[in-house]
């Protein structure tokens, strides 16, 4: 099991990569003709939140948001204590819920 400071660790690197993580490859497979499963799998879309193809044809690609990684990063950095942490973990899955709801 890790300890406290190995897992905030892992969570702020998870959102450094939502907040500068490339978008390259997700842009790559939205232009390309066609993907295989190896392909893919090689593809970098961590920071894609969601992809759709409409019944029209076409694709839809969304993104996690950088503003909101960045403010979950602040949070969890202006914080040392586990009552913090959790903080910064409601108010990241409070800011994720909002935009389900308003979408």
């Amino acid at each position: 099991m890790e300890n406290e400071a190995e897992l905030r660790e892992k969570i702020l690197q998870g959102y450094e990569r939502l907040a500068f993580g490339g978008v390259a490859d997700a842009v790559r497979l939205l232009f390309a003709e066609e993907i295989t499963p190896a392909v893919a799998r090689k593809m970098d879309l961590f920071s894609v939140a969601e992809i759709k193809r409409p019944k029209g044809g076409g694709m839809e690609i969304r993104f996690f948001d950088r503003i909101k990684a960045l403010q979950c990063m602040e949070a969890l950095g202006e914080s040392t204590s586990p009552a913090g942490f959790y903080h910064a973990l409601e108010a990241g899955a409070a800011a994720l819920m909002q935009e389900d709801e308003a979408s």
